[in-house]
């Protein structure tokens, strides 16, 4: 048994060898992987998110400037978009993600269906509303910056409180507004 013990321990270690001999850059462009586009970074100058949250976690949130960070991207098999703003609350560092698998480049459009995920970073709790369709997001603007990154603003609506993943607490989310960028990856 320890045989096939330093077998695994010598297959994993060449494996991690062999991929420290390409860099991503140059698996993508050998075809060996698919270019996949990098988040958007940063907020844009107009980047925010508002609103106020009950239960579980509470607090407002007025996150902009150098209270915010953020990332946009396509989501998996380009079903849509989702955004990533993370900011604090109280003594709390919260990550708040708004999946809109609808939403096209470009384009606005009242209530779209939406995943949400509330994490507070660095305490392990998790609150998403796991495809349960209790939220849904106005996108009012989604203007092209410079290739293919947009600016989207909206509003996030949901009807019952998101359930905390490994627990039995839940996060109410009022009304959140927010802008931020999505990387569409070159579409």
């Amino acid at each position: 048994m320890q045989a096939f013990g330093k077998k695994i321990a010598v297959i994993g270690l060449l494996t991690a060898l062999a991929g420290c001999s390409k860099t991503p850059e140059a698996e993508t462009a050998s075809g060996l992987l698919p270019a996949a586009p990098p988040p958007a970074k940063g907020c844009g100058e107009d980047g925010y998110l508002e609103t106020s949250l009950y239960g579980a976690v509470e607090g407002d949130i007025d996150w902009t400037d150098d209270a915010l960070d953020c990332e946009g991207m396509r989501r998996p098999d380009n079903a849509g978009a989702r955004l990533r703003f993370a900011g604090p609350v109280g003594d709390t560092q919260l990550a708040i993600i708004v999946a809109i698998p609808s939403l096209l480049p470009g384009e606005a459009g009242p209530e779209l269906p939406s995943n949400v995920t509330i994490i507070e970073e660095g305490g392990g709790r998790f609150f998403s509303t796991a495809g349960n369709e209790i939220c849904w997001t106005d996108i009012v603007e989604q203007q092209p910056l410079a290739d293919s990154v947009h600016e989207a603003k909206g509003t996030l609506y949901c009807i019952s409180p998101i359930p905390e993943v490994n627990g039995e607490a839940s996060v109410s989310v009022d009304e959140l507004n927010f802008s931020g960028l999505i990387d569409w990856g070159g579409d």
